[in-house]
């Protein structure tokens, strides 16, 4: 069923392009016969004819290539020995003020039904979309960053961005495709816990973006932040049965952190620290430290014997070598002794720094005394050792959230960051004696394991390890397979997520200006070189991106037929030869030279130019196709 549907917005796709040509190629037509120009010809298409008839000396035609069309209006062409302008009733035989009306007469009606569609969506009271196109907090830095060694995490906000005000994510990815050595981000910091701002203001050296393929630029910022709302039902083996997880509850924190992003919440759950509640004197508190394995600290013999014990006293199989464990001594209760040393220097600074990042990260003290492991009571030492065995996590959700309707951006940006003393409440109380389970709309869930992914992604991973063994290149099939494993080894939840949908309703004449602004970045881009070609998309793509939008909605489909009809416009008025802006240059010149241009010279000009867009038609179609297969791969 959904391949007949995908098939049915394919075929729409197809004929609201078409539309838009025929729009087009009609402004020509209507103007051209008003000016009293001949037309002898109307095609919707290219090539061979499939249906053709004749209409008021016009043939009318629909050829077999649906991505164009054309108006042919005699006096084009060079005919025997008269030139063009010689031609009676031919385009070249009228003014060049009258030329000038036809050429721009058909980019005028595809400006005009942009603005008409953008006008309609407003009227219809907007675009229904997902909170993280719009937003301007961020969802993940990546750790290895200059900007988060800066101290920039998920949930900071973005106000201005490579020198331009930050609208989107779409602006991010736009720079990503254009960046330059260096990119400016100013905004400011946010502490979700207290709501306190602090602005910043980095200049910072771009580098290539792993998460992609193409060779897009990044200063260390992967996703906008998103809602995490449960959809209502788990997957079979999900460590989340049975929590009292409910449908529209949403994540608002986890292992210590609050989380804006799945990549942020995968990045937590996988972490290698574990969850303490600590006694020091009277006081109380919550921490996150490393969790190693023994093998990575240095210990004295007596001390490699204590652990022994305490694995000989719980029936902990396996090597002493690899068992789970933090880095410092304990008496019999579970009280700190002393710090340990790691048998790499560099592996203990970066232990430490992954939990020195939590807003609550405290250091274990000598006296200190473990209480719970991951919100898991403890006693002594070798139930410690014990509970440091299995990776648990600790989530905190959001529940009573109306998420069936959307919201205005300003009250989505409002809950996103609301969490206040309630989250506060829950987060200290745990692993106490008088734990709080819920306070306001907050509620605890867990503590959950989570479960290898091959247990949720298991015949996709197969798949991909099978291609990946095909690969002939044995460094690529080497470095994907490292990847593979890596993937193979993470923990996974098994929870699907949702984004919020807010209300994205911006009056005609903003939405019109973007497009405007946004294909205007893009020809510059193109133009100076910082935009690859290979970013543009070709009929093949544009197809492929109506077709994506009719999935969420009339209103969506109808956004990017004002889109695309906008560009095709703007696109049209460019002064090249082969385009309509280019014979408005042509009838400028005659007006200024009072002459008109030889049939020669114009070949001359036009035919080169013709063979540059069939090279970039069959460039661009070549990457559409790349990136529709590049999805199966």
């Amino acid at each position: 069923m959904m391949n007949l549907y995908s098939l049915l917005h394919v075929i729409l796709s197809i004929i609201g392009f078409g539309f838009l040509v025929f729009i087009h190629e009609l402004g020509h037509y209507w103007v051209a016969r008003k000016k009293g120009m001949k037309v002898e010809a109307f095609s919707i298409g290219f090539g061979k004819a499939i249906y053709s008839w004749t209409r008021d000396g016009v043939k009318w035609q629909i050829s077999w290539l649906p991505f164009g069309g054309y108006v042919k209006i005699a006096g084009m062409q060079k005919e025997g020995n008269l030139e063009p302008h010689e031609i009676p009733d031919g385009f070249f035989g009228k003014s060049p003020w009258e030329r000038m009306q036809v050429a721009f007469a058909g980019p005028f009606v595809n400006i005009v039904f942009a603005l008409i569609i953008f006008s309609a969506i407003w009227a219809m009271g907007g675009r229904e979309k997902n909170y993280s196109e719009f937003t301007h907090r961020i969802g993940w830095v990546d750790p290895t960053s200059t900007l988060y060694q800066n101290g920039v995490r998920p949930g900071d906000v973005i106000e201005r961005y490579d020198g331009r005000d930050f609208h989107g994510f779409k602006d991010l990815m736009m720079s990503s495709a254009m960046a330059d050595k260096e990119i400016n981000i100013q905004g400011y910091k946010v502490d979700a816990m207290t709501g306190n701002r602090t602005p910043f203001n980095y200049t910072l050296p771009t580098y290539p973006n792993s998460q992609y393929k193409e060779k897009l630029k990044t200063i260390g910022i992967s996703a906008p932040a998103h809602y995490l709302i449960f959809q209502g039902t788990l997957p079979q083996g999900s460590a989340l049965t049975g929590s009292g997880l409910e449908a529209g509850d949403r994540i608002v924190w986890a292992e210590g952190d609050p989380v804006f992003s799945m990549f942020q919440l995968n990045a937590l759950i996988n972490e290698q620290t574990v969850f303490l509640t600590v006694k020091r004197g009277s006081e109380i508190f919550q921490t996150k430290i490393p969790r190693v394995h023994v093998d990575d600290l240095k210990m004295t013999n007596l001390e490699m014997g204590e652990i022994s014990d305490w694995q000989h006293e719980t029936g902990i199989k396996g090597r002493i070598q690899d068992l789970a464990f933090v880095p410092y001594t304990f008496s019999s209760n579970g009280t700190v002794e002393s710090r340990l040393d790691f048998i790499d220097e560099a592996d203990q600074i970066k232990a430490f720094k992954k939990c020195q990042r939590c807003g609550f990260f405290n250091p274990l003290q000598e006296g200190d005394q473990i209480l719970a492991v991951d919100g898991q009571k403890v006693q002594n030492s070798y139930q410690l050792l014990e509970q440091l065995q299995t990776r648990r996590s600790l989530l905190i959700v959001e529940r009573g959230l109306d998420t069936a309707h959307a919201v205005s951006k300003a009250q989505a940006e409002s809950e996103i960051e609301n969490f206040g003393p309630n989250l506060q409440a829950i987060i200290s109380s745990i692993g106490t004696n008088s734990p709080v389970r819920s306070s306001g709309n907050l509620i605890l869930i867990g503590p959950v394991t989570p479960k290898p992914s091959i247990d949720f992604v298991g015949p996709q991973l197969a798949e991909a390890k099978k291609n990946i063994e095909a690969m002939k290149d044995k460094s690529q099939r080497d470095a994907a397979l490292t990847q593979l494993n890596q993937r193979e080894r993470q923990a996974m939840l098994g929870l699907p997520l949702v984004d919020r949908e807010i209300i994205h309703n911006p009056n005609p004449i903003r939405q019109f200006g973007d497009v405007l602004s946004d294909t205007w970045r893009t020809l510059s881009g193109l133009f100076t070189g910082s935009l690859s070609p290979k970013f543009v998309s070709g009929p093949v793509g544009i197809v492929n991106i109506i077709q994506q939008s009719w999935v969420h909605g009339v209103k969506e489909a109808l956004f990017w037929f004002g889109l695309i009809s906008l560009n095709l416009g703007i696109m049209n008025l460019l002064p090249i030869p082969v385009l309509d802006g280019g014979h408005i240059v042509f009838a400028l010149w005659e007006m200024i030279f009072r002459k008109p241009i030889k049939a020669k010279v114009m070949e001359r000009m036009i035919i080169p130019f013709v063979g540059l867009l069939i090279i970039f038609f069959l460039f661009a179609t070549y990457h559409d196709i790349s990136r529709l297969f590049s999805k199966f791969f």
